[in-house]
């Protein structure tokens, strides 16, 4: 019997290297597991949309839409389950994070960026208007402090507070109140560059580490949300 069509769906970006490097993982889906068919799909400002990828799918056809996303929030609560609620043999599986292989990746963009141990961390994501974006963002931030001995905190580009500006303002007096004299690094919950990281830039950090991308371990979680559902239906 056939796999189930894996179709990958990311949120879209205008910026050509974050679109270059999500295309990737998608390959690197595919080279992971040879033979299983990776169908490209988006939720927002890149096409195919995830609606029309699923409809353009022969009647009958099985597939798990696997979110390229971080967080549960809109996009997972509302945009994907609508574009296969017609289609009951299209099911979907959980987005990448929380995840302690994601933290794993942060802890080695940050030290990578000269983290030394009286910095403070501050996890900047995306954001969502759901609250489960903020819960799932926090037990990220949970997973990394467990391997960093810094003060690590969280904020949001937009959506949720704090916004990143204000969560370095209270990350560095915090630090300023201890008797610290670290710097703030941003650790960016994100997946490439885009609107959200470049914006990063101007938040008033001391340094801002690189997004979770390129890296191979995007492929590896997504195929494994991919075979949870899976073995969940079996």
């Amino acid at each position: 019997m056939n796999s189930p069509v894996l179709i990958a769906c990311a949120h879209g970006t205008r910026n050509a290297e974050g679109q270059a490097a999500i295309r990737r993982v998608m390959a690197e889906i595919g080279e992971l597991r040879p033979g299983l068919r990776v169908v490209e799909a988006y939720v927002d400002v890149q096409e195919p949309e995830l609606g029309g990828v699923v409809e353009g799918l022969p009647e009958g056809t099985a597939a798990v839409v696997v979110p390229l996303l971080l967080s549960t929030g809109f996009h997972i609560k509302v945009d994907v389950p609508k574009a296969i609620k017609s289609r009951p043999e299209v099911v979907a599986a959980r987005p990448l994070g929380p995840d302690p292989r994601l933290a794993e990746l942060l802890a080695t963009h940050l030290r990578a960026a000269g983290l030394q141990e009286d910095d403070g961390v501050l996890l900047a994501a995306a954001g969502s208007s759901l609250p489960d974006g903020s819960v799932d963002s926090e037990e990220q931030a949970r997973l990394l402090g467990e391997l960093l001995p810094n003060k690590v905190r969280v904020a949001y580009g937009a959506s949720a507070q704090p916004t990143v500006p204000d969560g370095v303002a209270s990350l560095r007096a915090e630090l300023a109140n201890d008797g610290g004299t670290g710097r703030v690094f941003i650790a960016s919950y994100l997946l490439a560059t885009g609107y959200f990281h470049d914006q990063l830039a101007k938040a008033g950090a001391d340094v801002v580490a690189a997004p979770l991308l390129p890296s191979k371990v995007l492929a590896e979680i997504a195929l494994e949300r991919y075979d949870a559902v899976l073995e969940s239906l079996s």
